[in-house]
This record gives structure tokens, sequence and C-alpha cells, in this order.
């Protein structure tokens, strides 16, 4: 295709000020590379620029070189023009003689373009332009992965471009970038645990786990965060398992403040539930169960947060229509109907909303009875966006019976708090589910994506995105395959998709990892004849019943478990191996749900014979339960060892450690083999 030349007064002056532009003159003669900003280039541009010279320079050793539109530019090298037509003059006037076509309009919020052309001065020139700031972001972000080869995930995987000539730099078509489907696409950081312990202080991230983090995000297109674990949530300061792991926790209000500044200055919208049970201001308990009560002890506290800490600074409010100190069912301890109730909450903090931030975006997320109350007439003001919730794995188990001319959404989970530690691969789901929800509800103004821990859920959390980008190209097994060798040769990518639809398969209904944690507690429970303790709550009788109704889908489950870890081991076993990767995110989670899946077994098999004996009163069941304990005991060793040797990759040492694991549904321990044993020998 041939290119244009482009007549541009404003770079008639090319008269080398090496001053301006840090450029020694013995560079004159050399292909730098200069990143233009506009005269009125706003911070996150800056930031935009920052990085568009950090990753040409992962891929070519030429200096880059950021400078402004009104510094006067040099007669050689090459030329990346950024911003929009409202921050840089020289887009405004390729735009007004048509040698582009971008306005705030076309291709629209959120769009941008890529443009090659050649100066009258002959040196080449990338325009990369935006409609607005997050279309200029998008256009500098694509280019960079599709053109430099910067994997949007790279902190996360350690996968690094190639070099790069300048030819290529230069090898694209023009194009424009149409905006994202869906215009609001929120990552929500909760239960978080590993990320927040693996290194540094307890449950709280270490700054470069945080940025990275950021930085991935918006690379794919996440405009928003909701903060919730860091804001000091309940349980960390409250439920004995937490206050056992960090005695002292405190939330660091500055930190806070600090995460909220870098999110906003990388283009991201800071969305927080303002629920009332944060450390950073806490509401007692007993004034969330009635509302007519204490009416004006909630409100003050929603000032508290908006005139007296960092969360004044929030673009996206949240609400969910639940007790808002513990994430549970509103029961009202005075008599209410909770629809009447929350139908007057949102309006009371929609009016707070609308006193201090005016333009802010409004979201009901209907989780859990939220759903069911918004199908029996629950209903915010008209300007508020309501997030429809999955069931936790991809899935909707209610459906609204109408949208009633709302602004509908979703809230999506890339992972669940029941398969934490280990990811449910689901593209496929992610392709049909969204596409109904778009298409049957119009449910495509926000979306709110649960990650976790994030890196575990990092296939799930980029399939959101790139459904939410452009349902219309968006396919579930295409994904999986671009997805894979982006990171494997083609033979082992096969390997790894295959090994995670295996492992789909082996997480039927709602069940994952943490909840084979609890199962292994109902089976501990009753071949010891102990209730399960659960602190602050009432125990859980010992009941074979509850073992039973684990047997049949657990058996089923080692199979396909089995059959994705040789699956995933052909991939390791490759001669196409490369970096560790593959092993860290392919391989050890199944191997981890592997070893979980075997010890259960063995626990079952245990209470089968246990129940035998029970019901003959024949000694030798027990005998034989007897010498499972041995191989069982092998098997928890083996879990322990595999959890604290965890990835290949150094940078996460400790990630899988069971010390610093979320304590939901508890870990299998030593002791309750020996307790298993002690109950054997009384008979």
């Amino acid at each position: 295709m041939l290119e244009k030349v482009v007549k541009m007064k404003i770079l008639a002056s090319i008269f080398l000020i090496s001053t301006l532009v840090g450029v020694s003159c013995s560079n004159v003669g050399t292909d730098v590379y200069f990143i233009i900003l506009g005269e009125r280039a706003t911070n996150i541009e800056k930031t935009t620029a920052e990085d568009l010279k950090a990753d040409l320079q992962k891929v070519q050793d030429r200096e880059v070189v950021i400078v402004s539109e009104t510094d006067v530019l040099p007669k050689k090298g090459v030329f990346y023009i950024l911003g929009t037509p409202s921050s840089s003059n020289l887009i405004a006037t390729l735009a007004g003689n048509n040698e582009i076509a971008l306005t705030a309009s076309n291709p629209g919020p959120r769009g941008g373009l890529w443009h090659k052309t050649i100066l009258d001065t002959g040196q080449h020139s990338i325009v990369l332009a935006g409609s607005d700031v997050q279309g200029l972001q998008y256009a500098v972000y694509d280019y960079a992965e599709d053109i430099l080869g910067i994997d949007p995930l790279e902190y996360w995987t350690d996968k690094l471009p190639e070099s790069k000539t300048k030819d290529q730099l230069l090898n694209f078509e023009n194009k424009s970038i149409a905006p994202p489907a869906v215009p609001i696409l929120c990552y929500f950081e909760n239960d978080v645990d590993e990320l927040a312990n693996y290194r540094g202080k307890l449950l709280e991230y270490d700054w470069e786990s945080y940025t990275k983090m950021i930085n991935s995000l918006v690379r794919l297109r996440y405009n928003a965060i909701q903060l919730f674990d860091m804001l000091g949530r309940p349980e960390f300061f409250i439920r004995p398992e937490y206050k056992l792991l960090s005695p002292d926790y405190q939330v660091d209000i500055d930190y806070v403040e600090k995460m909220i500044d870098y999110a906003q200055k990388k283009g991201m919208k800071v969305a927080i539930d303002y629920a009332l049970g944060y450390q950073i201001h806490p509401m007692s308990a007993d004034k969330a169960t009635c509302w007519k009560e204490y009416k004006e002890d909630w409100i003050k506290a929603w000032r508290y947060y908006l005139e007296k800490t960092p969360l004044g600074k929030t673009d996206i409010f949240i609400l969910r229509p639940r007790h808002q100190v513990w994430d549970w069912e509103y029961e009202s301890s005075c008599g209410e109907d909770k629809i009447a109730v929350f139908n007057e909450v949102y309006k009371a903090f929609g009016d707070l909303v609308d006193e201090y931030k005016p333009e802010a975006d409004k979201v009901l997320v209907c989780y859990s009875d939220g759903m069911q109350m918004w199908n029996d007439g629950f209903r915010p003001p008209k300007d508020w966006i309501v997030a429809w919730s999955d069931h936790g794995f991809g899935e909707f188990e209610y459906l609204p019976n109408t949208t009633d001319g709302y602004k509908f959404g979703t809230y999506m989970h890339a992972g669940f708090w029941l398969n934490h530690t280990v990811h449910n691969p689901y593209p496929e789901k992610v392709d049909t589910v969204m596409k109904r929800m778009f298409k049957e509800y119009d449910a495509n103004k926000f979306c709110l994506v649960n990650g976790q821990n994030f890196r575990p859920f990092l296939l799930n959390i980029e399939a959101y995105s790139a459904v939410c980008n452009n349902p219309e190209t968006f396919e579930g097994d295409l994904f999986y395959k671009q997805w894979t060798e982006r990171y494997f040769k083609p033979t082992v990518a096969q390997h790894a998709v295959k090994a995670m639809k295996m492992l789909h398969q082996a997480q039927p209904e709602r069940i994952g990892y943490v909840q084979h944690l609890w199962e292994i507690r109902e089976a501990v429970a009753y071949l010891s004849n102990s209730p399960i303790e659960r602190p602050g709550k009432t125990p859980v009788a010992y009941e074979y019943r509850r073992v039973e109704n684990d047997l049949d889908h657990v058996k089923s489950i080692e199979n396909s478990i089995q059959e994705a870890l040789q699956e995933a081991q052909k991939g390791l076993d490759s001669q196409e191996m490369e970096g560790d990767f593959y092993f860290d995110y392919i391989y050890l989670p199944i191997l981890l749900y592997s070893d979980l899946i075997t010890f259960e077994r063995s626990l079952h098999q245990m209470a089968l014979l246990k129940k035998q004996y029970e019901e003959t009163k024949e000694r030798h069941f027990i005998d034989q339960a007897l010498q499972l304990l041995p191989r069982a005991k092998k098997q928890l060793e083996i879990i322990y060892q595999h959890r604290e040797r965890g990835d290949r990759n150094p940078k996460w040492t400790r990630w899988y450690s069971p010390e610093i694991r979320r304590p939901n549904n508890g870990f299998p321990t030593f002791e309750m083999l020996e307790s298993i044993a002690a109950n054997f020998k009384k008979h």
C-alpha cells in the first residue's frame, strides 16, 4: 500500500536542538525513535507514552525519546505521533485535512486508529491516536501487542518479545479501531489472599504485584477496578482464621490512596462498593439489619467515606441489596420488608452520590438473592446500571424476568471462591453465555469480572475482555488456540488446550478445589466421629450421609483429572517445550487438583469400610480402613510437598504454600489423620 505524503506546517522547523529532545549530536544520523505528545497531553497520555517507550526499548536498540509537539524536531528519525484531536495539534491538523478519519465520534469513545505516513521531510511517522484518551491507549497497546510482540500479561507469563527491525515496526496496514462493545469493563479484586500474601506484608499487595496487575488489566481493555479486599474487608480483622494469620492487621489508608491514584493515572476508573464493614471505617453489624432505625448511621458512614477517606475519589459507586457489613442476605431485625428497604436505600444513597459526584456511574450488583429481589419488584432509581450476576462459574442460575428499561450489565466470575486455588478454564462458556446476555437482555452496558487472586485465572480474565471488546468475532475455541499458541509451539498448545478442557470437565456444576476441601472435612468428621468446628459458627455434625453425597462425583472427577494430568504431561514431555510457564500454568494446577482428589478418594474408601463396620459390627472392616491410613498419610505428604515446591519460576515462591492460602473451608492436616486412627482404635 502506497503511503501518503503529509504536508505538516507544524514540522517545518527541522533544526535539531539537542537540549530539547535529549539526543546528542552524535546520534543525528541514526534512526532515533521520537514519541511526540500533544501540547495538551493528559497525565494518562504521558504514562501511555512511557509504556510505548519501554516497549520499543525491549525490541530494538535505538534510543527512544519522548518530546512535545511544541519542541523543535530533528531532521532524522522515526516519529510516533500520539494523542487525540483535543490534545494534539498535529492530530487535529491531520484530521482537519482528512488525512486521518478521526473525530470525537468517529470511531467514537474508546476507539482509535493506526496510520502510517511519510512526512514531507522524508521521515517515517506512525500515528497512534484515539477519539478520546482511552481510544489512544488501546491504539498504543494493540500496536505494542500486534506489531512489537509485547505480551499484555508479560509479568505473569515471562513471555518476552523478539527483536524487531525498523521495517517490521512499519509493517502494518492503516486501520480504525472500533470502541469495545461494553463501555465499562471493571475488574473486581476479591478473595486475593495469595496475591496479597506471597511476598511482603500479609493481606496487602506489594507495590510491584499491584502495579503490574493494573498495567496488564489496562492493556486488556479493563478500564475500571473495584477495590474491595484492600479496603480492609471485615474478615481480615474479625474472623479467627485471619486474626491467627495476621494478629495486628491494620489497613494502610495512605497505601489505599496510593493504589487509587495509580489506577487512575493509568486510565482506570476506581469503583467502590459502599458497604459499611471495611476497616477503613467499620460500622457495627448490629446496625446493618435495621434500616429504619439506623438510616442516619448508614448515611453518616457513607458521608465519612466521601469526606474523610480516599474513597472520595470513587468514580463508580457500587451497592449490593444485602447486609451492608457481611455479604449475607439482608434479614431485618425490626420487621422490615427488604424490597421496600432497598428501594429507599438506593434512593438515599443515589441522592448522596449526586450531591458529591453528579457525573459518576452508579451500579446495582444483583448478587445472590438480589436477583430474586429484582424479579419480585425491587427497583433502584432509573439512573442506576443493573449488573446481573452469574452463579460463580460463568453461568446464570436465575435470569431477569424483565430489564424494565434499565441499562443492564453483568457480574461474571473468572474464578470463584469454590475453585479459588485451581482455575476452571471456560472460554467456550464465556462465548455462549455472554453472547446470550448481550442478545436477549442487551446486558452490554457494564461488566464486572471477579478475578480472585488474578494469576491462576489469566485465561478467563482475558476471555471476558475479548468477548466484551468484540462479541461478533469472539469464538471460544479460536480464543483457546490463539491464547495457548501465544506461549507455546502449536503441538504443545494442542496438549495445553486438551488438558485445560479436561480440567474444566473435572469441575462439574459448582465444584472446585475449595469445595473439595469442605468435602474432605466432612469425610474426616465422619471418620473421626467429631463435628466440624467452624470459628464463630455452629459446629456441623458428622454424618455418613454427607460423605455419601460426595462419593459418585468425586470418583468421576478422579477419572477426569487423571486424563487431564496425562494430557498435560504430554506437553511437558515435548521436545519443543520452552520456559516455565507451561509447567506453572498448565501442568501444576492440574497436578495440585489431582493430589487433592486422590487423597479424598482414600478417605472415601475408609468411610465405606467404616460404614460397613457400623452395619455389621465386623472388626475386619475397621482393620482394612486402618491399613489405608499410611497411604492417605503419604498422599497428604505429597499434597504439602507439591504445594510448598510450587511453581518452577522463582518469582512465585510460596504462592501455593498452605500457610498463606485463603482459609475458606480449611485444609487437611496430619492431626486429622491421627484423630481418625485414634477413633478406629476405639472399636
